[in-house]
């Protein structure tokens, strides 16, 4: 921001290294509204994400020197904000209203958001890139459930997250990853050249008022449960209060999409470009099951399961590669987790 004599000259703050432009998408005040230091004053939109921009001084909005929908770059002017803590002065404009054509009497025609926008051209160039084929499995995870179940209260209190089935799942694509390198890599463009990441940096995919974003929690390998099922909670946070920063999603190799917390058992994930693979959870059911005992003799149980669908790069990624990595999620799965492991 510049402070000159007649108020403060508000400018686009840098939103992340090699984002140089945003859109101006709305603005939260009006000129004549009051605005406290730190307040949304804006919201603005990149090819990565929406976000909010805070005020940076308590005042009067002076003067708006950008349009909604217009393109500026970091650094750019962007309003005036007066002096001091004067009272409203300005006649407040009433709010811009987006017309809604409707024809007849449930047709309605709108707007696509920007942030949809977006996401419809990354589905589609992601779809146009590689060829991508999906592979399901069903996994018995019984032995989570009840660990969680006895857990669950305790790691709240001590951690102040809840636990959820999320982070065990994370703990076990990304333990599978070491044995499984091809999942966790990328393929370049003319398809000659594949890089096998040495990290697992996990995107986890977050739905929102603002549509699905990304967010990559970095060197997953590294994390414990308690510490995957934080950055999980911050990550999906930041998201759902629109203070997620574009660098907070670039970087991943690797990501998941639990579609089961809507209630899916599964769905056919679509890549999130350049990786070669993204997993989807489905919901943890409770049903009867056939099984065998030690002796082999049949028996039925009630068995809480899951449906678990990898989508991978089949340029790169055999399906051979796909059902061996499954099957070495759905091993640590079913033989479940030490108390160790959540504490």
């Amino acid at each position: 921001m510049t402070t000159t004599q007649t108020g403060t000259t508000v400018v686009l703050p840098s939103l992340g290294e090699n984002v140089t432009e945003a859109t101006i998408t709305r603005w939260l005040k009006a000129r004549g509204d009051r605005v406290e230091a730190g307040e949304p004053l804006l919201e603005v939109a990149t090819d990565k994400v929406d976000t909010e921009i805070p005020s940076p001084a308590a005042g009067i909005v002076l003067d708006i020197l950008v349009p909604e929908h217009a393109l500026v770059a970091a650094g750019g002017a962007i309003a005036v904000i007066s002096d001091g803590g004067a009272e409203k002065a300005m006649p407040e404009h009433a709010p811009e209203l987006h017309p809604v054509a409707v024809s007849g009497t449930a047709d309605r025609v709108g707007t696509l958001p920007r942030i949809r926008r977006i996401i419809a051209r990354r589905m589609l160039e992601s779809l146009q890139t590689s060829a991508q084929l999906t592979t399901v499995v069903e996994v018995d995870v019984t032995a989570v459930a009840r660990l969680r179940s006895r857990e669950k209260e305790v790691f709240h209190r001590r951690t102040g997250v809840k636990l959820s089935f999320l982070p065990f799942f994370a703990a076990a694509a990304v333990e599978a990853l070491d044995e499984h390198p091809v999942i966790n890599s990328s393929l370049n463009a003319d398809c000659t050249e594949v890089t096998y990441h040495s990290a697992v940096h996990l995107g986890m995919a977050v739905d929102s008022d603002r549509g699905l974003m990304v967010p990559v929690i970095r060197d997953a390998g590294a994390l414990r449960i308690p510490e995957l099922a934080r950055q999980i909670a911050d990550s999906a946070d930041s998201v759902r209060s629109g203070t997620i920063r574009p660098d907070d999603m670039s970087g991943g190799t690797f990501t998941i999409t639990n579609t089961g917390s809507r209630g899916a058992l599964f769905d056919t994930p679509i890549l999130n470009q350049p990786q070669s693979a993204i997993l989807g959870i489905g919901s943890v059911v409770d049903r009867v099951v056939p099984t065998r005992d030690a002796a082999g003799a049949l028996r039925i149980d009630v068995r809480s399961m899951a449906c678990l669908s990898l989508s991978y790069d089949h340029r790169i990624v055999d399906g051979a590669d796909a059902a061996r990595y499954l099957t070495a999620i759905k091993r640590r799965l079913g033989s479940g987790f030490a108390e160790e492991d959540v504490r």
